[in-house]
């Protein structure tokens, strides 16, 4: 009786963990907008960081669990230098179903530019203005970080 115990307790846990999810293959990034979102004014200057909007779905055959997601802010002139980050749960303990998509997620550098003397239209136009990328990296459970992907961040100027 108690060998039966044993193999149905391992029998359990194997089929908890189910078959690993490549996130590269398994997860598809939609929806994907970029820009410079109008923070406002902050001590008496213009500021405008770089943005990112996108959903996430899962196209694999198994639920993803805890979906989490991390963002990073590059200038393209330093290329392992992060200038931002954010760190979000796109999918909480009732994780992502097979099929299933993520709501939009919005996530905004804290870091960026600053101005007082220009509108944010011409920040945007400034022939200083160093544009940036962001990367976008997942993980489900216990996995590995994957990198999804890595998208310019569009010189306009985002308000909402």
């Amino acid at each position: 009786m108690r060998g039966c115990a044993w193999l149905l307790l391992l029998s359990l846990i194997a089929a908890r963990c189910g078959p690993v999810v490549d996130l590269t293959t398994g997860l598809q990034v939609h929806d994907v907008s970029t820009g410079w979102y109008d923070a406002g004014i902050v001590n008496g200057q213009n500021k405008l960081v770089p943005s990112i909007s996108f959903s996430l779905k899962n196209v694999s055959n198994q639920k993803l669990r805890t979906l989490q997601v991390n963002v990073l802010f590059r200038r393209v002139t330093e290329e392992k230098e992060e200038w931002g980050s954010s760190f979000v749960t796109a999918a909480g303990s009732d994780g992502l179903a097979a099929g299933a998509a993520t709501t939009l997620q919005v996530i905004r550098s804290r870091t960026g530019y600053t101005a007082a003397n220009q509108s944010r239209e011409e920040m945007l136009a400034n022939s200083h203005f160093v544009d940036a990328v962001v990367e976008l990296f997942a993980k489900y459970g216990s996995t590995q970080w994957k990198r999804l992907g890595e998208y310019p961040v569009a010189r306009r100027l985002i308000t909402k």
